[in-house]
């Protein structure tokens, strides 16, 4: 699964337009099959991007509940949680994408998404993990 697109870009009319375009063209394959994860995966981030935060969401929901040992998957589910601001479970699902092996820190660090979590005191328990996964590494 690729990375989910930061949010925040501001879309000019032609491209919100666009999106909401192809928001309903893979609406209408997911009616068909809901089951069909490039399109759920498309769908996600075209909800974010569109500002629809809490439907994608309940994407990224569905995504964990079809894959739920991908780490990526869980990282996006954070990324989600943390934009509805949802801290404690963003919280939870940013530790499990660790646990099953999510390593991109340096984007973690920096990625939008996971601004309202940055900005949590709990953030300290993932700064934790994150440091002693990486005194792990270290020869």
């Amino acid at each position: 699964m690729p990375k989910k697109t930061p949010t925040r870009s501001k879309l000019t009319r032609k491209q919100q337009r666009d999106l909401d375009v192809e928001i309903g063209f893979i609406e209408g394959v997911l009616r068909r099959d809901p089951k069909d994860e490039a399109a759920l995966q498309i769908l996600g981030d075209d909800y974010t991007r569109r500002g629809r935060i809490a439907d994608g969401l309940k994407i990224d929901e569905q995504i964990t509940q079809l894959h739920p040992d991908d780490a990526l998957a869980h990282y996006n589910l954070a990324c989600s949680f943390s934009l509805n601001g949802r801290i404690d479970e963003a919280l939870k699902a940013l530790l499990r994408s660790i646990r099953l092996g999510y390593r991109d820190f340096s984007w973690m660090q920096r990625d939008k998404d996971l601004k309202r979590l940055r900005a949590d005191p709990a953030y300290a328990v993932v700064i934790a993990v994150i440091e002693q996964e990486t005194a792990e590494k270290k020869p």
